[in-house]
Order: C-alpha cells, then sequence, then structure tokens
C-alpha cells in the first residue's frame, strides 16, 4: 500500500457500507488506506478524537464477540462511542418494525452498525436511516470482514509478486465468508478458487459478481473439487462447517461431507508446494473439525493478525462513512510532521 494521506475520494459514493460490490476498487483501497494509517498511527501511540461526541448504534439480533468488541473499541479510539442493542434488546421486529426503529435510532445517533440474521434486514435499516448504516454480517455476505481480510492479506503478501499472481484458496462450505473473500479477492484483481464438494460450490450469482470483477481487474475465479488446485496456494483460508444459519443440518452431515478431505491440516498446507503458504480463519474455529490445531497454533497461522485487523477495518470504515477519513489523515500527517492539526 502507497502511504500517502491523500484519499481520491473526498466522500462516500453511497450513504451506507452494505455489500463492497458497490464500490469500485479505488474506493475500496481508500477505505484499505484509511484503516492502516489510523492503525499503524495508533501503534505508535497516537491518539484521535474524529469522532468526538458521535455515537454509533450497535444492533445484534445474534451474539458476536469479534464484530461487537472490534466497534466498541473502534469507536473508543476515534473518539466516539458505541451502544451495544444486545439481542432482545431492543424492540427491533417485536412490537416495532424495522423501518421505524431505524428512524428512531437515526434521530439519536450518527451511524449504525447491524449485525442480521436476514439481509432484507439490514437493506431495510439503510432506506429508512437517514444516517450511514454498516453491515456487520447477513447471511448474503460480511463485508466488514472482507476489509479485515484484504488487510491482512496485504499484510503478507509475498515480496514483490503482484495482484495478479496472488491465489486464495477457500476450503469448505459456500458460506456469507466465502462469498465475501470471492467478491473482495477478484475485485483486487487476485485467483480465487473455492474448493470443496460439487453441492457446496459457490452460487452462479455471487460467480457471476466474481468474473464481472475479473473482467474489469483481472485475476480469476474457479470452483472444483481436485487437491490439484491447492498448488501453487498463496492463502488457504477456511470457515466452519456449520453453525449460525444451519442449524437445520446436523453436524454429523457436515462431518460426512467434508472430512478428512477438506480439513485445513498440515498435509493440505504442504500439498501447496508453497514454504510461505498463509492460514486464514474468520474465526470462531471447531478446532480439529475444519482446521487442526497443528496449523491453527503453527508458523503459517495469520488468523490472529485477521482478528486484530477486524478492529483495523473497523476503524477505517467508521472514519470513512463518519465523514472524518481525510480530515483523520490529515491530523495524523500533521501530527507526526509536529504541526497544528
Amino acid at each position: 500500500m502507497n502511504d500517502t494521506y491523500v484519499l481520491k475520494h473526498k466522500q462516500p459514493s453511497k450513504k451506507d457500507f452494505l455489500d463492497t460490490t458497490e464500490f469500485d476498487q479505488s474506493e475500496i483501497l481508500d477505505i484499505v488506506k484509511t484503516a492502516m494509517i489510523i492503525r499503524n498511527y495508533i501503534k505508535a501511540g497516537g491518539t484521535l478524537e474524529t469522532l468526538f461526541h458521535k455515537n454509533l448504534a450497535m444492533i445484534f439480533e445474534q451474539k458476536s464477540t469479534r464484530t461487537r468488541v472490534s466497534f466498541e473499541v473502534g469507536m473508543e479510539q476515534l473518539g466516539g462511542h458505541a451502544l451495544n442493542l444486545a439481542p432482545g434488546a431492543i424492540q427491533l421486529g417485536g412490537h416495532e418494525t424495522i423501518g421505524d426503529t431505524a428512524q428512531v435510532l437515526a434521530r439519536m445517533c450518527d451511524m449504525i452498525m447491524a449485525r442480521v440474521n436476514r439481509h432484507q434486514n439490514i437493506l431495510e435499516l439503510a432506506q429508512r436511516s437517514s444516517v450511514p448504516v454498516i453491515n456487520g454480517m447477513s447471511d448474503y455476505n460480511h463485508p466488514t470482514q472482507e476489509i479485515g481480510d484484504i488487510i491482512t492479506i496485504f499484510d503478507h503478501l509475498p515480496k514483490d509478486k503482484p495482484f495478479d499472481k496472488i491465489k486464495v484458496i477457500f476450503v469448505g462450505d459456500c458460506t456469507q465468508v466465502c462469498a465475501s473473500l470471492m467478491m473482495i479477492t477478484t475485485k483486487m484483481g487476485m485467483n480465487f478458487v473455492h474448493y470443496a464438494p460439487p453441492s457446496k460450490w459457490l452460487s452462479d450469482h455471487f460467480l457471476k459478481i466474481g468474473r464481472e470483477n475479473c473482467q474489469m481487474y483481472g485475476g480469476s475465479v474457479h470452483v472444483s473439487d481436485s487437491p490439484a488446485v491447492l498448488e501453487g496456494a498463496d492463502f488457504i483460508y477456511t470457515d466452519v462447517w456449520y453453525g449460525l444459519y444451519d442449524k437445520e443440518t446436523p453436524k454429523e452431515v457436515y462431518m460426512r461431507e467434508f472430512y478428512p478431505k477438506y480439513q485445513v491440516n498440515d498435509q493440505m498446507l504442504a500439498a501447496t508446494g508453497n514454504p510461505e503458504v498463509k492460514f486464514m480463519h474468520c474465526l470462531p474455529a471447531m478446532r480439529n473439525e475444519e482446521v487442526t490445531d497443528s496449523v491453527l497454533d503453527g508458523p503459517h497461522c495469520v488468523a490472529w493478525d485477521e482478528a486484530e485487523n477486524r478492529l483495523t477495518a473497523q476503524r477505517g470504515l467508521l472514519a470513512y462513512f463518519g465523514g472524518v477519513a481525510q480530515e483523520t489523515l490529515d491530523q495524523i500527517k500533521n501530527k507526526k510532521e509536529g504541526k497544528n492539526a
């Protein structure tokens, strides 16, 4: 990443951050740049207050660890405040419609982040809210994870290897994380492979998005159940085989479909032929199911960097959609140069 303090997009092209497909590559890179510069500045001991007295409403229809903590800490580190509206804590979808909830929160808060069960809920929140809405995850996609993931990939890129030579493989079920990883890597012109049983491959809808990205930015997108696709991988990524949206499917069914062929273990990493291959996982992980202890705790694993980069991503998103990204970068630049912000 070019460590410059000037953004191409002074303001977001969209009010809300619901889906990265709504933004071109240059705007995504602006968000990433903002996030990484803020991260480096805070890690060096710097402080910021560009969201001073601003409030973020955090709606959760599900339990959350990384999303809740990263947004709450991110707002505090930018001088603002986050309200944790935990599952069942507000009237959302009960006595009050989603649209009415959006209008009320928009009168009291400066931004809304929501982790929802159905993607339609986040769309309705955004439609009825007058303030920016950030999608903290739905059953369709996970765009905040995308930003953290691409930052992690940038942090661990092989030296002097261009984007169009980078190979990212997602192993396992076609979760919203799988779809989101495909969307962000192809938007960067990388090569994405979904390695899974044919019944679990990404849908034609998502593959169409990936192919359109490749036409515009380069790279490629493929699905396969052949272990041969592992060769040359720079990043191997997996997610749980069953979870938030699969309560109707017994664990045993998923184990039969994925184990042992699609378990990320030392043998799978060796099959890449790349001694520098990195392992990624959005977490939480079911140890010794989709990934072994030896991989998750081993030298190839960057999942813990990836988890930390959720905070990196959220600070960038909050500054950008809070309308203070360029102001924040200007302050950092001035403070580094010893000038008054």
